[in-house]
């Protein structure tokens, strides 16, 4: 037993020994990986380091004239005007600021402050290095700035100056101009700046607030000189995250108990900086610590609001992507910096944030007299659209100029009151017909596929799939021309037209991607037909104006100019020529769309113009009309050579139209918009301007039964001569080509058969 258990013994002191080698091993090759991730994380902040230090290099210092400036630059009433000048609005600030001067600011705040955000504010020059290496190592490990990283100077520059996105960049002109900014100011000025400027949440009327007075007064109803410690506490805790401390919801209540319970619980971190720092004693900070400071805040109030409509709204986010492409150019920031989702959010907030206070004034292109002639005839005559609708019709309509794109004035709906839907920019629906011209006929054209007088089938024909290709409730006819393809619509000729420029392999996603179509999939054979596209007014209008403007496309816009306070200009519209169609092209499609407005055949709209505005009549009319299947959109499109009109009708929620809505009622209603526009401005619609063909528009003199040249053809095993009256075909290039037995776009072997039959070839 002995030996069994001394062997037993030997065997336990190996296994342990074996066991104590592994552990060891194991402890070395963790210290190691341990070491080698500290020499990575130094590596990678001792070139973050080397990084910010070029780019401290290349700061430039700026003036004192120019950086206080800067600082102590508070909020300016920003305006948008009309084209004329005259006053669109104001710019909701959406900030109270009442700035006061240091001796009107109490020590009790002060002190709060400096114990909470920069205790070594006294001493220090304007930056604290070990907080810039530790703010650059947390940048290099991805956790952002950490609090503490930035001096009271360095924030009063966040908020007034640099903005607060995680590049380099900023960071090295945010130490470059803290140092400066400690030269130029003093102590006392730079924490005056600091309290006048800082956001503060919400007072009790649900306003945004900033600056110490603000503050105190809409918090506690007292000003900031009387301010007492438990208050001052509280205030000073707001910066850092002022919506989620703030008493006060959005619309004045007060918050919850729990929500509330945040911002008190910052208030007490607040005390207890104090006590540390040396400015409370251990039983002041007890004392102000049990202090209930809910009881200090002042009941809620209900808040005014300013009214505003679509032109407000819409001139905003138009005025805001401006501003942010002008900030991101000003202050250079590089592609690599915008991958970043914060520094592009920090900057689109930026962006807002300088509209709303900068004191900018927002140019627009918006005709006066035309928007509020538009805006009188939607009120007095949108309820024409409600005829055999079991509900209020919405409406959105666009005016452009042809040859800049600029939008001289535009229709958001009905009322904005009822309907905050913008119909005009933001109701994406199929277009129907209205797409024809542009992703079937113009393509087709420029291509030099299709001439004015080409043929095309309209026998009945069914997609692949063996659905029955409809044109309301007819399936079809036989051969038919160009323009009466055009006049009627129909479907059929449209979709042999895209299925030929599929298969000839023509990149039509070209075309449409440079007028801003985003279509998913263009293998769809109903697109010609509206189907699988969803498309704004704006960007159908644009369309258009694209086909008047002989083929080049000018993206629609409404912000002219922006100007700073000082009335430089600091953002101009820059024109951005397209060529999407040659100038044979659309010249030779606005020839053909004469005939769908002023026939009548898809619309009532030029005979009811007419019969308002003989003189508005006069002008040469273009355009298209398009509709859904289920009649839950109509949409009319018209031209003349100096501006493009564009209107959708429908529901909200695609309830179905009566079939008439749109031959009818749309029509009548866009005849009456016409007439007011020309009213308020003659020469938007200009009467004595005319379309013409382009020079290079090849004309060829084809027959008007095939669309191609006189000549021989064999049919059924006979050779014929084919005659008969001729017209002018217009080309894009290349010209008619000689007779042939497949002379139409698109039908099947049977559908010749019938055409020859027609033709009196047949056997």
């Amino acid at each position: 037993m002995f030996k069994w258990k001394n062997k037993n013994r030997k065997q336990n002191l190996s296994f342990w020994d074996f066991g104590s080698v592994s552990l060891r091993t194991l402890k070395l090759m963790s210290d190691f990986f341990y070491v080698m991730i500290l020499l990575f994380v130094m590596l990678g902040a001792g070139l973050a380091l080397g990084y910010l230090a070029s780019q401290i290099d290349s700061v430039k210092v700026p003036s004192k004239a120019s950086l206080v400036s800067q600082v102590e630059s508070l909020t300016m009433i920003s305006k948008m005007n009309y084209a004329d000048g005259s006053s669109i609005s104001e710019i909701d600030t959406d900030l109270l600021r009442t700035p006061v001067a240091e001796e009107a600011i109490s020590d009790n705040i002060k002190e709060a402050v400096i114990a909470t955000e920069d205790e070594n504010f006294a001493s220090h020059n304007g930056v604290v290095p070990k907080a810039v290496f530790r703010a650059t190592l947390a940048s290099v490990l991805g956790l952002g700035e950490t609090s503490g990283g930035s001096t009271l100077t360095q924030q009063l520059l966040k908020q007034q100056v640099l903005g607060d996105d995680p590049t380099f960049k900023r960071k090295s002109r945010e130490i470059i101009y803290a140092l400066a900014l400690e030269r130029y100011l003093s102590k006392d000025e730079i924490l005056t700046d600091y309290l006048n400027v800082s956001p503060f949440g919400r007072n009790n009327r649900g306003e945004n607030i900033a600056g110490v007075e603000e503050a105190a007064q809409g918090i506690f109803g007292v000003s900031a000189k009387d301010l007492t410690i438990p208050q001052a506490a509280y205030l000073a805790g707001l910066p850092q995250s002022p919506i989620v401390y703030s008493p006060y919801t959005a619309d004045g209540r007060f918050k919850s108990d729990e929500d509330i319970a945040y911002g008190l619980q910052r208030q007490e971190n607040v005390l207890y900086n104090m006590y540390r720092t040396g400015v409370l004693t251990a039983e002041e900070y007890t004392s102000y610590k049990d202090y209930d400071i809910r009881q200090d805040f002042i009941e809620p109030v209900a808040a005014e609001t300013a009214e505003h409509d679509y032109l407000y709204y819409a001139v905003m986010e138009e005025a805001q992507e401006a501003m942010y492409a002008y900030l991101i150019e000003r202050d250079e920031v590089s592609k690599q910096d915008l991958k970043n989702d914060e520094t592009k959010l920090a900057y689109r907030k930026k962006a807002l944030e300088e509209l709303q206070q900068g004191g900018y004034t927002v140019k627009t292109t918006i005709n006066k007299k035309v928007y509020d002639a538009m805006q009188a005839a939607v009120s007095q005559y949108g309820g024409v659209l409600d005829q055999e609708s079991s509900q209020r019709v919405e409406v959105g309509n666009v005016l452009m100029d042809n040859k800049t794109g600029a939008i001289l004035g535009f229709i958001g709906g009905r009322d904005y009151a009822q309907n905050q839907n913008n119909h005009a920019f933001d109701t994406a629906r199929s277009p129907g017909s209205s797409i024809k011209p542009i992703i079937a006929y113009g393509p087709a054209i420029d291509q030099g596929l299709l001439g004015s007088a080409s043929m095309l089938s309209n026998y009945p024909t069914t997609f692949s799939s063996g659905e029955k290709i409809m044109h309301g409730t007819d399936e079809g006819t036989a051969m038919i021309n160009l323009q009466e393809a055009l006049n009627t619509s129909w479907n059929i000729p449209a979709y042999w037209t895209y299925k030929l420029l599929r298969d000839q392999g023509v990149d039509v996603e070209s075309y449409m991607t440079k007028l801003g179509y985003d279509i998913a999939d263009y293998s769809i054979e109903s697109l010609p037909l509206g189907g699988g596209i969803e498309t704004t007014v704006e960007q159908q209008v644009n369309a258009y104006q694209m086909i008047a403007n002989r083929g080049v496309y000018q993206e629609g816009y409404m912000v002219e100019s922006i100007t700073d306070s000082e009335g430089k200009t600091i953002y101009e519209h820059k024109e951005n020529p397209v060529r999407v169609f040659s100038a044979a092209t659309a010249t030779i499609l606005n020839q053909l769309l004469r005939e769908p407005i002023t026939s009548g055949g898809t619309t009532k709209f030029y005979e009811d113009l007419k019969g308002l505005n003989e003189n508005a009549g006069t002008a040469d009319w273009t355009g298209k009309t398009g509709t859904t299947d289920n009649y839950s959109d109509v949409w009319l499109v018209v031209s003349t050579p100096t501006a493009t009109l564009g209107g959708w009708a429908g529901n909200d929620d695609n309830a179905s139209l009566s079939s008439s809505s749109g031959y009818n009622y749309n029509a009548q209603y866009m005849a009456y918009l016409v007439d007011a526009i020309h009213d308020a401005d003659p020469g938007v619609f200009s009467v004595s301007e005319k379309f013409g063909l382009d020079d290079s528009v090849v004309k060829s003199t084809v027959l008007k039964s095939t669309g191609l040249q006189a000549g021989a053809v064999s049919v059924n095993g006979r050779n014929i001569t084919v005659g008969g009256e001729t017209t002018t075909s217009y080309w894009a290039k290349n010209g008619a080509g000689s007779m042939t037995y497949k002379f139409a776009i698109g039908g099947t072997d049977s559908d010749y058969q019938k055409a020859w039959a027609a033709l009196g070839g047949g056997s």
